[in-house]
């Protein structure tokens, strides 16, 4: 089994089912004690800003923003230097926990050893 789960989701709201399968998972494994790193890039970039998790909704699914606050309580969470560019979103906009890095950081995160990346 992988040590270090890397997450990298696309979907927001224009896809609400495989952004809520990506959170799912993200905050499962963390409840599992899989070291997780989760990357908000394209629509899913809004959800490192305050309050935009809770404007997702989704019937018969966990709420985002409690499935958001268990991987930044127990993992990371990183938004796209791109897609933050953008979407005019600074590092002084987002949650605190958020980071924002390039896809080279990505890159490596997901090269690690004993590593698993997926892609919703």
């Amino acid at each position: 089994m992988a040590k270090k789960l890397v997450i990298k989701v696309t979907a927001g709201a224009d896809s609400p089912e495989r952004c809520s399968q990506a959170f799912t998972v993200a905050a499962v494994a963390v409840a599992s004690g899989v070291e997780v790193s989760l990357w908000l890039t394209g629509e899913s970039a809004w959800f490192s800003l305050p309050g935009r998790a809770a404007e997702f909704e989704l019937p018969h699914a966990a709420p985002l923003p409690d499935l958001l606050d268990a991987v930044l309580a127990g993992g990371s969470v990183t938004l796209c230097s791109q897609c933050a560019t953008r979407r005019e979103i600074t590092e002084a906009d987002v949650l605190k926990g958020v980071r924002i890095a390039g896809a080279q950081v990505f890159v490596q995160e997901a090269l690690g050893e004993d590593t698993q990346a997926l892609v919703y």
